[in-house]
């Protein structure tokens, strides 16, 4: 394994209107979906074409890249929300994408690192994500860096993500 501290990686705030940034962002996601923990299958023309501008006309969307040398190799998506119960934002990690080839070498956990920070510069109470029961090294990570399963009281079990797909 490549020692960590020897890679020139650099993990930034994603820019919207950058276009390094841009297209490093829609690569990134399209290697994601197009792997099995995405989907595998590669993001429609319509979300490659549209994707930055999207985001950037959410205010409540931020991204973070990393970047070995000019190589894109990781990036995380992220959505504010709102905790009713605690009264502040929330920030949901949407995306997180490592390349094949950089995995292993903390680029995830350096990329949650800036979420981590950017996120309590909104003033957010916790941070949020989903993960796949079969994801077992995103799982953990995750929980080495301070994620657990979300529960209120153990009587009512943990909490379960689902989804509707709207026509």
């Amino acid at each position: 394994m490549t020692d960590p501290a020897a890679s020139p990686l650099r993990v930034c705030r994603a820019d919207y209107h950058h276009p390094a940034h841009a297209d490093a962002l829609v690569f990134l996601l399209d290697a994601y979906a197009r792997d099995v923990a995405g989907g595998g299958q590669p993001l429609s023309d319509f979300a490659r074409t549209r994707l930055v501008a999207e985001l950037a006309a959410r205010p409540q969307a931020f991204s973070v890249l990393a970047f070995d040398g000019t190589q894109p190799v990781g990036l995380v998506n992220c959505i504010e929300g709102f905790s009713t119960f605690a009264c502040r934002p929330l920030v949901n990690v949407h995306d997180v994408v490592v390349l094949a080839s950089h995995r292993g070498r903390r680029v995830g956990a350096q990329m949650l690192a800036l979420v981590e920070d950017m996120a309590r510069e909104r003033g957010a109470c916790k941070l949020t994500l989903e993960v796949l029961q079969g994801n077992r090294s995103a799982i953990t990570l995750y929980e080495r860096i301070g994620f657990a399963g979300y529960q209120l009281d153990p009587a009512m079990g943990s909490a379960q993500f689902l989804q509707k797909w709207l026509a």
